[in-house]
């Protein structure tokens, strides 16, 4: 059963925020940070906070491996290597455990009962380990990915705590969002790409605050180089280490920021930053920080770059949960790349080219999952667990995705299509969105859509 998430989850002022001051070593491979947690309880009365612990999927002995089979040989470049997030001290709470179903969750608790409403300070004292690999979080080729380096409060759920287990396929990770004030000591000759804005420095030691986010992270190079643009008031970063077509990226994060923005709604943070790394997957999607595999062809890269923009959107800021439905952030972000490269063919791809291809690697799936299995899962509304693989969960998260969106839009017209996401968008800005949440959007605009979604995500229509 589907976790029930309260409906107002982060979407207000009275915000949980981190504190957080860190020091990579880049021989140890280690970060070493503070993290203080100023905690509002935004449900119901507890004794005790649940934190996710995203780093120890990489150690050794995990029970789920943290990359797909089929990415593992081109993540781990230099063979098999491992991390881990060490605790080594909470102050705030009379007693703290590494728990949860594969030591993923740090548990405090309090020693008294925090009222709905109330807040609580915990300070969590720990060194992050990092693989070397290609991943979210590693030491990958020509950089160091710090995507969800640090102890991240869980969301209330009406079950109690939702516990995040780091599976291999799609984005294992759902927050509330949060107020950051990171500071991060560098190792000299290094250069960060943040999600959050500048706002001090002294020496190797950056300051960056960020606000009304569900993550924070950070890429650490010595070989970056920087081009900026500014979109409708957003200054836009592309950092990259390797790329004779920068201005090229650049122009396509700024054009994409910015037809989202008038499609959509208002793009809420200061900076977006567009950084090529080394990363297993096209991209990887964080508040104001987009991920870029380096390694991609140009097209490729630019393609990935429009993605992953448009998912400061489709995840960022409208939250949906992408560990039970995953196809709300993933689906929405693919078809609104397609209706910008619709809108700027001069970018080389066409709706109809990208239209088709989902639908020839969406029937493929079907085809070669149903004479393996006899019988091919079409269901969207599938945990990341359920998955058999990276394949299948592309297709259905992706694929599917696409061709629900653009048959809705053809048959909602583009006026009423696009009325419905903007209003998704308002009402989901900062908050963890259900699927019902998206169809009320629709409703709002004089159609029910209900049973077109519901023949999709129950795997009842035939494409």
């Amino acid at each position: 059963m589907a976790a029930v998430l309260p409906a107002t989850a982060c979407g207000h002022d009275d915000r949980t925020s981190y504190s957080i001051s860190a020091e990579y070593n880049e021989s140890q491979r280690t970060l070493t940070a503070q993290c203080a947690v100023n905690y509002v309880n935004d449900g119901a009365d507890t004794d005790c906070i649940e934190f996710n612990l995203y780093g120890n999927a990489y150690r050794k002995g995990a029970l789920y491996r943290p990359v797909a089979d089929e990415l593992t040989s081109q993540t781990y470049y230099q063979g098999t290597s491992y991390g881990d997030m060490q605790i080594n001290a909470v102050d705030g709470c009379e007693s703290w455990e590494v728990c949860g179903e594969d030591e993923n969750i740090l548990r405090t608790q309090l020693g008294h009962t925090l009222k709905s409403g109330q807040s609580v300070q915990i300070t969590i004292d720990y060194t992050l380990t990092l693989a070397v690999a290609n991943h979210r979080t590693g030491v990958a080729e020509h950089a160091v990915n710090l995507g969800n380096f640090y102890p991240q409060a869980c969301v209330r759920a009406d079950e109690g705590f939702y516990e995040c287990v780091y599976y291999s396929d799609g984005d294992p990770f759902l927050s509330d969002c949060a107020d950051y004030e990171v500071e991060i000591t560098l190792p000299a000759g290094y250069a960060a790409a943040t999600s959050g804005k500048l706002v001090s420095e002294s020496g190797n030691t950056h300051l960056y605050t960020l606000q009304n986010a569900r993550d924070f992270a950070m890429v650490l190079s010595d070989e970056f180089k920087t081009a900026t643009t500014d979109a409708g008031g957003t200054e836009v970063t592309y950092y990259y280490y390797d790329d004779e077509g920068a201005e090229g990226k650049l122009a396509a994060a700024g054009d994409s920021l910015a037809f989202f923005e008038e499609k959509f709604g208002e793009y809420i943070y200061p900076t977006f930053a567009v950084v090529q790394t080394g990363i297993s997957a096209g991209g990887m999607e964080y508040p104001a920080l987009a991920m870029i595999n380096g390694e991609l062809e140009n097209s490729e890269a630019v393609y990935a770059i429009v993605h992953e923009t448009a998912h400061q959107w489709w995840y960022a800021m409208a939250g949906s949960n992408q560990i039970e439905n995953a196809w709300q952030d993933e689906g929405l972000a693919e078809y609104s790349a397609l209706c910008f490269f619709e809108a700027h063919p001069d970018y080389g791809y066409t709706r109809e080219g990208l239209l088709e291809a989902a639908k020839q690697s969406y029937r493929a799936y079907y085809t070669v999952y149903n004479q393996i299995f006899g019988n091919a899962d079409t269901t969207m509304n599938r945990h990341l667990k359920d998955f058999v693989s990276d394949y299948e969960y592309v297709n259905i998260a992706y694929n599917k995705g696409v061709i629900m969106f653009d048959m809705l839009r053809q048959s909602l017209g583009d006026e009423r299509f696009f009325e419905g996401l903007k209003d998704y968008f308002k009402a989901s800005c900062g908050k963890i969105a259900s699927p019902e949440d998206l169809m009320a959007a629709f409703r709002g605009t004089g159609v029910d859509t209900d049973g077109f979604f519901e023949s999709f995500t129950e795997g009842k229509v035939v494409i």
